[in-house]
């Protein structure tokens, strides 16, 4: 365990009882795993957002894994997750009641978040140019595979096929390519799009404050999963070209050095971006020999020869032979170094000299991370059904005078349903 991980937070801290930087706007959310994830980081950002499922259950609640090993829709880990601090009602839409009710909560919200397939938009009668025709001052938020307003707009589409239509699985794998590329795992279109249409979906808030009018702000899922390519799509729209995966380093058309090293007991190491600049071959340097390792490191003449020449640009170690070969011995050096320490000590002893290096922690390691502990990453949350407290993943996001709180379970089935409007 890291020292530093029972130190004080850096930095101002936000009250505990003040409200969230969302506190008073009202979300109504009809239920849907496209829009999951944006709908929980309104409300863990302080607004009320109301979940709007059918009277047997959104079909989320079969999404596992479960608690124990009952299939019970009250207790998939996937429902928690993306539902908590939501409250919840549960609505007939195929009944005219139930689609009043619906349009009830719209008429009373600041913002509507909505995933729908187009037929069931239609039926409900939840077009954004006929609600807000109806309320010019409502947010409309759109969170669809491929956008509401395109010529894809009905094509079905998964969590896989998205990541694997808009590039990431093609940029995401190992060297050798006999081995098939990697979908990367935890919903990442769904956060993708969420932590674009949030932001989006904030301009619109700060648009209405100022004229009193509602937008339309429509997220393909597609798109926002593309642009998470860097320069995959750049390189093939500019030049043509297609990236290739790598292992553990960004796809790339010509391939570039690994970056993978292991520590004194086998364990796998990140060595990032090895040094350039002159501070960090000085760096390097003193970290060698604060190891004893200067002379088991041949190379070292090379870096010395480095800060000599003041450190090394990009395009000097693009063009250069000599330079390229000072650049190796920056990654070299990170090799040998990582080779005598463990895992956790290269980390420390990276970051405290400014390198990008990194642990590869199991799944299972990441929650006892002491580095995720310090930021106080962790977040408890009682569940009075089982009598025990249960820990989530924490906050994304960290503000210095406004709170991030988990503090409502995710709504059990129409657990609000009878309730008035939520403050």
């Amino acid at each position: 365990m890291n020292a530093r991980a029972n130190a004080a937070p850096v930095g101002p801290v936000a009250p505990t009882d003040a409200p969230g930087p969302l506190a008073g706007l009202r979300v109504v959310e009809l239920a849907s795993e496209w829009t999951s994830y944006a709908g929980r980081l309104l409300a863990d950002l302080g607004a009320t957002v109301e979940l709007v499922e059918p009277r047997g259950g959104s079909h989320l609640r079969a999404y596992g894994p479960f608690v124990g090993s009952t299939r019970d829709p009250e207790q998939s880990l996937w429902w928690w997750h993306y539902q908590a601090n939501k409250f919840g009602r549960s609505i007939d839409l195929d009944t005219t009641a139930g689609r009043e009710h619906l349009h009830d909560l719209i008429q009373h919200a600041d913002i509507f978040v909505e995933g729908a397939d187009r037929p069931q938009f239609e039926q409900l009668g939840l077009g954004h140019e006929q609600l807000r025709r109806e309320h010019k001052d409502l947010i409309v938020l759109s969170i669809t595979p491929f956008g509401r307003c395109t010529s894809r707009a009905d094509e079905p589409a998964t969590d896989l096929t998205i990541l694997a239509g808009a590039g990431p699985v093609w940029s995401c794998g190992y060297d050798d390519h006999s081995l098939p590329p990697i979908r990367g795992g935890g919903n990442q279109s769904i956060h993708t799009a969420g932590l674009h249409a949030v932001p989006a979906l904030l301009v619109a808030v700060l648009h209405r404050h100022a004229t009193g009018i509602g937008q339309h702000v429509d997220v393909s899922v597609h798109a926002a999963s593309n642009v998470t390519t860097e320069a995959g799509s750049f390189e093939w729209l500019v030049a043509k070209s297609t990236v290739q995966r790598q292992t553990s380093r960004h796809a790339a058309v010509a391939k570039s050095e690994p970056t993978i090293a292991f520590d004194r007991n086998g364990r796998p190491v990140f060595t990032g971006v090895p040094p350039r600049s002159k501070p960090d071959l000085e760096r390097i340097v003193e970290w060698i020999d604060t190891l004893g390792l200067r002379d088991e490191f041949d190379d070292i003449v090379l870096l010395e020869i480095g800060i000599e020449r003041g450190g090394m640009t990009w395009q000097e170690i693009y063009a250069d032979e000599f330079c390229a070969q000072i650049f190796g011995a920056g990654r070299a050096a990170l090799t040998i170094i990582a080779s005598q320490l463990t895992d956790r000590e290269f980390f420390l002893g990276g970051q405290d000299r400014g390198f990008a290096v990194g642990v590869i922690n199991a799944p299972e390691d990441v929650m006892n991370d002491a580095h995720f502990a310090e930021r106080g990453f962790h977040a408890t949350l009682h569940h009075e059904e089982l009598g025990r407290d249960i820990v989530y993943p924490g906050a994304p996001i960290q503000f210095s005078a406004s709170p991030w709180r988990l503090v409502r379970r995710a709504p059990r089935l129409g657990e609000h349903h009878s309730a008035p409007l939520h403050p």
